[in-house]
């Protein structure tokens, strides 16, 4: 049934979100793909800012060159922002589904299930075993029907200055808007207004955050004041 898929409509029903068959030649190559590059992550030793970048570049299929190197580290860091700090081991289905602001990091064991877009807004913290589930199933048996049967997805949309905390899931069709807190180990089923702090499963709102202002940096050294 598979083999008469026209994979071109296939891969448009995937990313608009409507039901489509993920076991084609052309998604689970797509997956392969993935997997290996972020094998060789994982499996790489001690890593500079610069392989760092080069890795999540492949994971992500990523073709544009990256910017001339600096002359220390901090000048690297700064000229390669935009590409995400990482703990390893990370998960990732597809890589091509996931966007990442500037200055973002991800800490070990985070799954990205980016059957839809993923996007991680600028200066956002990831926790440890954090899950980004993108992708779903439909609720009825006969037409799930294991992996002959089709699925569906819906995209995440985590703001900008978010604290996501460890072993948290996020679920499909969720957006976390900017200068959000999610508590350790919540289930976020539902959108978040930006500046709030949400915990529990299901995730509910704790109590709204106002901002300072404040610039983040005084002389070089944060701003407690």
């Amino acid at each position: 049934m598979l083999s008469n898929i026209d994979e071109k409509e296939n891969l448009a029903r995937m990313q608009r979100g409507e039901l489509y068959y993920a076991f084609t030649p052309e998604l689970v190559a797509a997956r392969k793909r993935c997997a290996a590059a972020v094998g060789r992550l994982n499996r790489a030793g001690e890593l500079s800012r610069r392989e760092l970048a080069t890795h999540w570049k492949e994971i992500t299929n990523d073709d544009r060159p990256l910017p001339p190197p600096g002359a220390t580290e901090e000048e690297e860091d700064a000229i390669l922002h935009e590409y995400p700090w990482i703990e390893r081991p990370i998960n990732i289905d597809y890589g091509t589904n996931i966007q990442i602001g500037s200055n973002v990091f991800i800490n070990f064991n985070c799954t990205f299930l980016d059957t839809c877009t993923v996007s991680i807004g600028a200066r956002t913290l990831v926790g440890p075993n954090v899950c980004f589930f993108s992708g779903t199933h439909p609720l009825d048996p006969d037409l799930r029907n294991g992996t002959n049967g089709p699925e569906l997805g819906r995209p995440i949309v985590v703001g900008e200055d978010c604290w996501i905390a460890g072993n948290v899931v996020i679920l499909p069709g969720v957006t976390i808007g900017d200068g959000c807190t999610v508590g350790a180990g919540s289930v976020v089923t539902k959108d978040v207004p930006e500046c709030h702090v949400v915990a529990g499963n299901p995730a509910k709102i704790i109590r709204k955050v106002e901002r300072s202002g404040k610039p983040m940096l005084q002389n070089g050294v944060p701003n407690s004041a």
